[in-house]
């Protein structure tokens, strides 16, 4: 794993702490933000693996799709749950009218946490700082 993904992973790993913490305290709507952005994080770290990085999200989540999903590097459902919680994440911060539950963030959370499952399967356990 390199300084970079490290990074990516460690912003991850905050992102699904904050999440939690945001869902307890009865914010699902920002919980789910945090859940698709560690899910994002795992996303740019796994196609720096391929040397590929991008600067907008879309550009993300098409690449990931075509480089690591339709080859059969990760599991198709990980490029529906990364366009569906960038989605979600889009209703709970611009749609005023979206009624994000509970369940539809801790649904998001459980994805984020897979996401951190496969980095460590692809890029190895996460080193420790120094």
């Amino acid at each position: 794993m390199t300084p970079d993904q490290a990074a990516l992973v460690r912003k991850a790993q905050a992102s699904i702490a904050s999440a939690r913490l945001l869902l307890e305290n009865g914010y699902p709507d920002f919980a789910i933000s945090r859940a698709y952005y560690a899910m994002f994080y795992v996303a740019e770290a796994l196609l720096l693996m391929l040397g590929l990085s991008f600067s907008k999200h879309g550009g993300v989540i098409a690449a990931f799709g075509q480089h690591l999903a339709k080859t059969g590097r990760v599991p198709v459902a990980f490029h529906r749950y990364l366009i569906e919680g960038q989605a979600s994440r889009h209703a709970g911060d611009y749609d005023l009218s979206a009624r994000l539950t509970p369940a539809d963030a801790a649904e998001q959370i459980d994805r984020a946490g897979q996401f951190l499952k496969l980095a460590e399967e692809l890029l190895g356990p996460l080193p420790t700082e120094s």
